[in-house]
């Protein structure tokens, strides 16, 4: 790397105004302070879709071992639902086919709150007429009627 300290800035700008002039110095330092930045966020736009390039890799890397992942399990399933249905199948077989069929039984239903019929957060008068809670509503006409400024005379 160049090791620019501020005695070499301090050498290279007596240089630029010599060899520039007091005139154009502004001008070029303002056009090589643009052509910095513009190189500037080259670089970031370059480092920043190699960075994306690589975690679209990655992500592809990941995306087909989860697929295998989820083959794997399937076919396992699979293999576990057709030795299940085999051992089914023997098991009727081996059962008195005129058992009573089981009736299924439900839980009963309970409401999700336990006390739904009681007025849950009321709020007393007295705390709604001490902060100003309205408790009625106005129609518009008593509204403006309300709000209205006063005439003097």
């Amino acid at each position: 790397m160049i090791d620019l300290g501020i005695s070499k800035m301090a050498l290279i700008g007596a240089v630029a105004l010599i060899v520039i002039g007091p005139e154009k110095l502004p001008r070029v330092a303002r056009t090589v302070g643009t052509l910095l930045g513009k190189a500037q966020r080259y670089v970031n736009d370059v480092k920043a879709e190699v960075n994306r390039s690589m975690e679209l890799d990655e992500l592809r890397k990941m995306k087909e071992s989860v697929e295998s992942a989820a083959r794997d399990v399937e076919q396992s399933v699979r293999t576990g639902a057709a030795d299940f249905e085999k051992q089914w199948s023997a098991g009727l077989n081996d059962t008195d086919a005129l058992a009573a069929p089981v009736e299924p039984t439900f839980p009963e239903y309970r409401h999700p709150k336990k006390k739904w019929r009681l007025k849950q957060g009321a709020t007393p008068q007295w705390y709604k007429a001490r902060n100003g809670v309205r408790t009625r509503a106005l129609s518009g006409a008593a509204r403006v009627a309300r709000y209205r400024p006063k005439k003097f005379d």
